[in-house]
């Protein structure tokens, strides 16, 4: 049997319309589901510390270094263990009980958190600390982010996945606004350490809900298939479906040339824009401010009609962003151009991870999101090294503007392709 998903059209999913209130419970639907309430909790306030966390070391490794070139390295080293590793943790989350695994990893990432902590705060700390510990929540990422998308799964109905898909894109980012506002106000007043501790504590709340939660046993697929052949088998099928190939190269482009604007923005903050810590994060906050905006809107969103043509709206929107803000030098300008930066990128993630999690089979489920990590965040890292090393010969907004212009070309090759691609699943 084989189920097909036009991207430019359809009507799977949908629920009728009734009024304010109607949309309101549409909107929140995935939060009826008492492990998913869990889970969102203690991801809200997660979240808050690792964008404070994430503000706070970009700002630590530029203050020690003043190096463009080592922002960028810092980076390379915090994603390339997703590149290397996120396929073996898609495996580890079809194989074992995703949410023990889950637990482990945010556990992990807790005592990372709490270390860089305790070296910034006893004025210890030195770039090469920064440099393992961001491998070491590399290599933990690599087996969380896969395990925790296939996770989601387990907390809600079928029909309420999208709707929790964007839920969770909602309250990361709502915390990309408060956290680095926060972060900026904490780095200026008593330091980037406490940014750390704060982040290391937040770990607390989602291990907290993810002891509470009542699951079914999950039921893993067979071990006694070697792991490369498991491997194998989720990226043979990402390989020969076409509309996902489509989906994952474009984000794979945007994460390359377009996500390293992050990687600049302490050099925009301070060199070109003036603003030092609190300008970095009033200009991540506006980046956080934009993708809320988006995720909210696609919450209320009850199907798939219409996401392939949004993702190359979307991505096409990201680029035109990133070049009107590599050539601003103006402050509060160049804030208002990064919201619809963060709008426009949330939606080509959420758009890109709903209609791939629509049609993948479950056993196959944490390897073709690990996929979606890889292409995400597996790709970055060199994107980040390429654009510090670019940065430090010909600056920074030069780096932006090619970056802008190579993201708005992959929109537009796969808007022209759009017509031609269906999603097709195979049971």
């Amino acid at each position: 049997m084989t189920q097909i998903i036009p991207l430019d059209s359809g009507t799977t999913g949908e629920l009728p319309q009734r009024g304010g209130l109607s949309k309101l419970k549409t909107a929140l639907r995935a939060l009826r589901h008492r492990n998913y309430r869990l889970f969102f909790a203690g991801q809200l306030i997660s979240l808050v510390g690792t964008w404070m966390q994430m503000i706070a070391q970009s700002w630590l490794v530029y203050r020690l270094t003043g190096s463009s070139f080592l922002l960028g390295a810092i980076g390379f080293a915090s994603q390339m263990p997703i590149f290397l590793l996120a396929f073996v943790g898609g495996t580890i989350a079809d194989r074992y009980n995703r949410h023990r695994v889950v637990i482990a990893t945010q556990a992990a990432s807790m005592i990372l958190a709490l270390s860089l902590s305790v070296l910034t705060l006893t004025g210890t700390v030195r770039i090469w600390h920064i440099f393992v510990l961001s491998a070491l929540l590399g290599v933990v990422n690599a087996f969380d982010m896969p395990t925790r998308q296939a996770f989601i799964v387990e907390l809600v109905e079928r029909e309420d996945l999208m709707n929790a898909i964007a839920l969770n894109s909602s309250i990361f980012n709502g915390a990309r606004v408060m956290g680095p506002a926060v972060a900026g106000m904490v780095i200026a007043g008593i330091g980037e350490g406490w940014c750390f501790f704060a982040n290391g504590i937040s770990y607390m709340a989602v291990i907290a809900g993810l002891l509470l939660m009542k699951l079914k046993a999950h039921e893993g697929t067979n071990r006694k298939e070697s792991a490369i052949s498991s491997i194998l088998d989720g990226f043979h099928f990402v390989r020969r479906t076409r509309p996902i190939r489509a989906l994952l190269l474009l984000l794979g482009l945007l994460s390359i040339v377009g996500m390293p604007y992050s990687v600049l923005m302490p050099i925009f903050a301070d060199k070109i824009l003036h603003g030092g810590p609190r300008g970095l994060g009033i200009l991540m906050g506006a980046t956080g401010f934009g993708a809320l905006i988006g995720s909210i809107s696609l919450a209320a969103k009850s199907g798939t009609e219409g996401l392939g043509k949004l993702v190359a709206y979307a991505s096409a929107g990201f680029g035109a962003g990133l070049l009107l803000l590599s050539v601003s030098r103006n402050f509060w300008l160049s804030a208002i151009f990064l919201v619809p930066v963060g709008m426009s990128f949330m939606i080509t993630m959420a758009c890109t991870n709903t209609l791939i999690q629509t049609v993948v089979p479950d056993h196959l489920r944490g390897r073709v999101m690990a996929t979606h990590v890889w292409m995400f965040l597996g790709m970055t890292p060199f994107g980040s090294f390429l654009a510090g090393a670019i940065a430090t010969h010909a600056g920074a907004p030069a780096t932006m503007f090619v970056g802008a212009l190579l993201c708005m070309a992959g929109a537009g090759l796969f808007a022209f392709r759009l017509r031609g691609l269906q999603f097709s699943a195979r049971s």
